[in-house]
Order: structure tokens, then sequence, then C-alpha cells
């Protein structure tokens, strides 16, 4: 097949806004990407169109992705399109990667370690300050510290705010315990994601030498899920770009749903405005799901709206349960129905807005014999023989390989009794994940590399898919979708959740029921317990 064949092909699987998106090569360029719109299909056809047409070199081209099961992803389309020499990587992984190569350079040692656990530091600098906090709290000086560092703000700004209060302490108690986890891990000599971001930004902005390395290196960068970029990552991607601007970002500002991790979607509504020659592209076709679920969808985000491509009809469910039990008993009636009906397990989803409601449902499909995956809970990574292949790999960093990677991981899990024709049960099916993402990182990857990959999956929860029914939190289904999708919950204080009291809160809670509703295919049910008032979303005009 010859380069104008290869080139018609690539653009004849995509619709007439993809394919103007895909054939304009140069940046920069904002394409904004509707739920459902074929965003993956579209960037991964102009990465391998620009290539195929010479625009660009493969090697020279960095992907940005914002988590691990998105970076796969379009990997592995890449692969497919004859692309596979091109970089796809999350901010944290292409940070990490650089930080590694050059910290031995720059100090003479090897880069600080990976702190895997934030809240046991966190603890540590409790406990020295006599305080007593819950598991709870915990958690939330973890997320308040990511905020900070995300976002930029330095301690002395930080009082000067008007934040909530942080498991109960006044904003000066914080900011000590932050200051003193900083010092823990500097006195451990450790770092945190949040520094792997921080540490390369001021490595490359002081190292003249290693930037122009790096921006020799990748030349052309795109950027996904643009609508959720944090200061500190838009930082480090103004240091990779210096004074270039071939720089394709593709977002949607309706799915905004991380502000609490200091994710902004001013940098995707003020493209235009940092660079005034833009090429502003949309993509508003969605091809997931029905008619009635687009319609439900755009009543919620009201900014252009979806146009549906399928003809499947079905209308979306309303159920007002008369009890919180009555509402878990109705939901797992709907996921039995399902069942029945032949919809596969995988593609069955309970979606709520916070971990707890998780429970009292994934207690009860089991009671019925329902296998389930609870997703974004990190169990996959504290399971037994999970931690036993990671420790095992990272024992391998100590010496030489003296097999290829691929026979090193295959004796470490065969050791734990994987067999390539075992039952493919849950212990089975965690050890063959092991050779999975071997296979995604493709040939010649280095240990470190894979390691890099495993520990960076483990950050951004990115387990692996069982065929089971998924229960997950709105907030981790972020790129998914299933033919049937229940939405469990929708009372006022939960969705909204009750701590949103402003304005911009109350916006980021209704884009989040935007993203549940548009994660379905088919069949969308939603439900609520009418002994308690209604979520104010579910009146649509």
């Amino acid at each position: 097949m010859n380069s104008e064949s290869n080139e018609d092909s690539l653009l004849a699987a995509l619709d007439e806004d993809q394919r103007l998106a895909a054939q304009t090569l140069r940046g920069p360029v904002c394409i904004i990407a509707g739920a459902g719109t074929g965003k993956t299909r579209t960037v991964s056809h102009r990465i391998a169109l620009g290539i195929e047409k010479g625009v660009y070199a493969p090697n020279r081209v960095l992907a940005l992705t914002y988590t691990n099961r998105a970076a796969a992803e379009l990997r592995i389309r890449l692969r497919e399109l004859g692309a596979a020499g091109v970089q796809v990587r999350t901010f944290h992984s292409a940070a990490l990667s650089q930080l590694q190569f050059f910290w031995p350079q720059l100090t003479g040692s090897l880069a600080p370690k990976l702190a895997t656990n934030k809240a046991a530091l966190i603890k540590e600098v409790v406990t020295t300050k006599n305080l007593r906090l819950a598991e709870g709290a915990i958690r939330e000086i973890v997320a308040e510290i990511e905020w900070l560092k995300y976002s930029m703000v330095s301690p002395s700004e930080y009082q000067k705010l008007e934040r909530t209060e942080v498991a109960g302490l006044d904003s000066t108690v914080f900011i000590e315990i932050a200051t003193e986890y900083e010092a823990l891990k500097q006195s451990k000599r450790v770092m945190d994601w949040e520094d792997v971001l921080l540490l390369t930004i001021g490595m490359l902005r002081s190292e003249a030498r290693m930037l122009a390395h790096v921006q020799q290196q990748f030349r052309f960068f795109t950027v996904d899920e643009y609508q959720d970029i944090s200061p500190l990552q838009q930082a480090l991607l103004e240091t990779w770009l210096g004074e270039r601007e071939d720089l394709c970002v593709v977002g949607d500002p309706r799915q905004t749903i991380y502000s609490f991790s200091g994710a902004s979607q001013s940098f995707l509504l003020g493209f235009e405005s940092r660079y005034p020659n833009a090429e502003v592209i949309e993509l508003n076709r969605n091809y997931r799901s029905g008619v009635q679920i687009v319609d439900l969808a755009n009543r919620v985000a009201k900014y252009s709206e979806l146009k549906p491509v399928r003809s499947h009809t079905s209308t979306p469910k309303l159920v007002a349960a008369q009890s919180a039990q009555s509402e878990v008993d109705l939901c797992v009636e709907e996921v039995l129905n399902a069942l029945q009906n032949d919809t596969p397990p995988s593609e069955i989803a309970v979606l709520t807005r916070i971990n707890n409601q998780l429970d009292p449902l994934e207690q009860a499909l089991q009671a019925k014999g329902v296998q389930v995956q609870v997703r974004g809970a990190g169990r996959f990574f504290r399971r037994s023989e999970v931690l036993q292949v990671l420790t095992a790999l990272r024992a391998l960093q100590v010496g030489e390989l003296t097999n290829p990677l691929f026979i090193e991981v295959s004796n470490i899990v065969s050791s734990l009794g994987w067999k390539s024709n075992g039952s493919r049960d849950e212990k089975w099916l965690g050890l063959n994940w092991f050779f999975e993402v071997l296979e995604e990182l493709g040939e010649n990857v280095s240990l470190d590399e894979y390691l890099r990959e495993l520990q960076e999956r483990e950050r951004s929860g990115h387990e692996p898919i069982q065929n089971a029914v998924t229960l997950a939190t709105l907030h981790s289904t972020k790129g998914l979708e299933w033919s049937h999708v229940s939405l469990f919950g929708l009372n006022q204080g939960l969705l909204p959740i009750s701590y949103a009291q402003d304005e911009d809160a109350m916006a980021e809670e209704k884009r989040l029921f935007y993203v549940g509703i548009t994660r379905a295919k088919d069949t969308l049910t939603i439900s609520w317990n009418a002994q308690k008032p209604a979520s104010e979303f579910l009146e649509l005009k």
C-alpha cells in the first residue's frame, strides 16, 4: 500500500469533524471533544497521519494522558496504526523518567525513591504532634497537601485563602503538618508524585543543558483530558514546550471533575487567549449512548449539545425507592435483570458519589452470587500475590538481569502458582496482569521502565478489568463505558455532596452527574431514597 492510500485509509475511518482535527497537524490546536465523540480515535489517527505525511518523526512526539489506562489505550491504537515509536505517558511517568535519567548526572547519586504511602508518613507527623486523627482525617490531610502542591500555592498564600477546614484543624496546624511532612520525606530521602513534577520543573529550568536535551528529544506534544490539568502540570508542559507552539490539547469543559486536586478548566477555556492563532475544533457526534441518554446529558450540561449517532432508544429510568435498603434491593434487581438478559457482567456498572455507598451494594450483590469488581479502592494492589511480585521485581534492580525481562517475570509469577493453562480464577488473573502490562509496553522495555509503569498504574488506580459487575465512584469512571449503568444515591447531600456550597462547587457536582450519565451506552437507571430529598439535579427542564 502506497503513502497516499495509507493517508486515505487513516482519514476514511473518521467523520467530518474528526477528519478536520486529524488533518490540522501543526499547533497550536484545541480539540473540544464531548463524551463518546471518538477523541482517542481522532488523536491516534492525527498522530499516525502526521507520521505518514512526514510532518512528525515518531520518536519526537510525546502524547500525554491523565491516567495509565488512557495511555495504554492510545499506545495500542497507535501500534495498530503503524505508529509504535511514539512516546505515550502520563505527566508523572514522563517526568519520573527524566528525573531518574538526569538526577545522577546532576548529583552523582540516584534520584530519591518514591514514597508509596503518603498516609503512613502523615501519621508519623501527626503522632509527633500528639494528635489523634481517624483514617478519614488522615485522608483529608493527604488530599489537601496534594491540592496545595498541584495548585502551586505556598504555605503563606494558603493561609490567606478561605479553604474549608481540613480534618477539623485550623489552617496554621495544617500548614505545620504539611511542612513537617516535607521535612520527613527529605530525612528519609523519598519523594511523592507531586515532588516528581516539581523537581523535574526545577531541574530543567535551572539546567540549560538538560532542558535543551529534552526539547531536542520532543518536538510535538499532544495532551489528553486537558480540562483536568493542574497549574503544576501546566508549568511542566510549558517548560517542555519553551517558545514552541506545536501543541494539540484535547478536552471537554463538561467533564472537569478534579478541582479538589488542583485541576483547572481555565487552561482549556483560555487556550485561545494564550495562543491567539490556535485552531479550535469541536467534536460533538456521540457514538456511545442511545438517543434519550444523550438528550438527558444535554439537559444536564448546557454547553455545546451532543448529537446522537446511534438510533438505539431506551428512556432513562428514574426510581424513587421507599428506603435505603429498598434502593439497594432495587439496584440489585436491575443488575440481575441485566444479567438475565444476557448482558455480560463486565458491561454492567453501578456508580455512586462516595466510596461508602458501595459497601452495601457489594455485600448484596455477592449474597446473590454476583461477582463484582470495586474500582478505585486500590484493592488489587494490596493483594498478597501482587505485592509479592512487585517486591521480587524490585529485588531484581539490585544486580544485573541474567535473563530477558519476560523470562524473569515468568519465573516470578510461576513460583507463585501461575500456569499458562491454569484456571482463570482471581489469583491467576492478578498474576497474568504482569504479562499484560509487559506486552502493552512492547519489546525492549527495561526493568526500570517496567517498574515505573507498574508504580504509575498503582498511583492512577489503573487496575485490570475483570469479567465482573463494576462498582465505582463517579470520579474513577473517566474514559470508561458500560452497556447498562445504574446511578445510585441521587439524593441531596450526596449528589450534590453536602459540602458543595458555592457556585463553582455545585457546577462541578453537576459535571459529575453528566459524566455518570454519559458512561451509559444502552440503558440507564437513576435511583434515590425517597425518605430523603431527591437531588436538585433531577429537576431537569
